[in-house]
């Protein structure tokens, strides 16, 4: 890590910024799903969360690659997550007790709705723009030390994040967690500012923006290792999100309070973190395909004793396990996009990325609301640790490219 930061001083202040900033995401995130559970008792309102977000993701995905690989990435960044600061400003307004009285429940639901699309617009750039900027930060033989170091601060602040925003919640209350939030964020975007001006990879003259669109989107189809990669991690986490359900599981099946929900939350990320930390020092050496389809395999196994737990620790520990299984998966599918892809190519391909994540993350959410809603919540669970074994099995036969790879 010094080493890194030794060579080049301003990828130090990308990986703050970037665990600063992922850091607030995962402190609303968790804020927002406890006050809506707490306000409406609905699980599918966990579930219009995650579509209220990844609409917008996903919509503007596209687009919003061409933009990033045609833009200065330090200015685009800088400017997605300034506007970040003013949707939370706006889910911090709409949380204040004084609302309910204003607005009413209805008012209040409808508001965070809406809040929460506005983040996903912006995330729809920001994303794309962190995953493809680490290459013009560092030279190519240090990217794969980068891209661990960059994986592991997003895990670190997915750990913290929740832990801290579940106490602040139990000991203070949400607006507290919100205003830590917004000073994060602005940190974050001090830091990004302090970035050099990042060289224009990709002119797109003469060419149209849909053309531009339609070379990323063929790029990653034509190429089978990075589609299948993509395809897995999707629809692995797409049914097997079972934290999309914990304010559910913390509140009316473990009995804990937003503290036990922030560790809830928190736990995948101690186990990625780990799992990161090992790869660091022991990095994985050929069969790297397989490696991959066997841990997305665990994945599936730690959803189900997750699903069927009633003790507290035993969840913890299941969704621990989960984390562990999950970073070596994400670390082969960061490793082959940055390795795989062209310069000028890296911010469509990433959109493409983005698209997959939001898809699995946020879609999932809303899968995983509705499936509760008309299954049970640990049904709903249950369910979805089987598909996710399921597309483990469909993978290994239909993507024997993905099952050979290695680097």
């Amino acid at each position: 890590m010094s080493i890194l930061f030794n060579l080049y001083p301003k990828f130090r202040f990308f990986i703050i910024a970037r665990l600063l900033f992922i850091m607030a995401l995962q402190m609303v995130n968790v804020g927002v799903g406890w006050f809506l559970y707490d306000l409406t008792g609905n699980p599918l309102a966990l579930g219009w969360v995650g579509l209220s977000e990844v609409i917008p993701a996903i919509s503007l995905a596209l687009y919003a690659g061409h933009k990033v690989d045609i833009s200065d990435k330090r200015t685009l960044l800088r400017n997605g997550m300034s506007l970040y600061v003013l949707s939370v400003t706006g889910l911090a307004l709409a949380t204040l007790p004084a609302m309910l009285s204003i607005a009413g429940k209805n008012g209040i639901e409808l508001t965070i709705y809406f809040f929460i699309f506005c983040t996903g617009v912006f995330r729809a750039f920001t994303g794309p723009t962190f995953q493809s900027i680490i290459a013009q930060l560092v030279e190519r033989q240090h990217l794969p030390k980068a891209i661990t170091m960059s994986t592991t601060s997003w895990q670190i602040a997915s750990v913290a994040g929740p832990v801290l925003s579940g106490w602040l919640i139990a000991q203070w209350n949400i607006s507290a967690m919100f205003a830590l939030a917004i000073l994060l964020v602005l940190t974050a975007v001090f830091l990004i500012k302090a970035l050099p001006r990042l060289a224009v990879q990709h002119t797109a003259l003469g060419q149209r923006t849909w053309e531009s669109v339609k070379k990323g989107i063929s790029y990653v189809v034509k190429t089978k290792e990075v589609l299948g990669a993509l395809s897995v991690d999707m629809f692995a986490v797409l049914f097997g999100g079972a934290t999309a359900m914990l304010p559910v599981f913390a509140k009316d099946i473990l009995h804990v309070d937003a503290t036990g929900m922030g560790m809830l939350k928190a736990a995948q990320g101690v186990g990625t973190i780990v799992m990161l930390l090992w790869l660091n020092r022991y990095p994985l050496k050929g069969k790297q395909g397989k490696s991959m389809l066997y841990c997305v395999a665990m994945f599936g196994l730690c959803i189900l004793v997750f699903a069927i737990s009633r003790n507290f620790w035993l969840s913890f520990a299941a969704l621990f396990f989960s984390g562990l299984f999950d970073a070596v998966s994400m670390l082969i599918r960061s490793t082959i996009l940055q390795l795989y892809v062209p310069d000028d190519m890296r911010g469509r391909v990433s959109s493409v990325n983005s698209m997959f994540i939001n898809s699995s993350n946020e879609l999932g959410q809303f899968e995983s609301g509705m499936a509760a809603r008309l299954l049970g919540t640990v049904p709903s669970v249950v369910f979805g640790g089987c598909m996710t074994l399921l597309v483990v099995a469909v993978a290994w036969w239909k993507a024997p490219s993905l099952r050979k790879l290695e680097y």
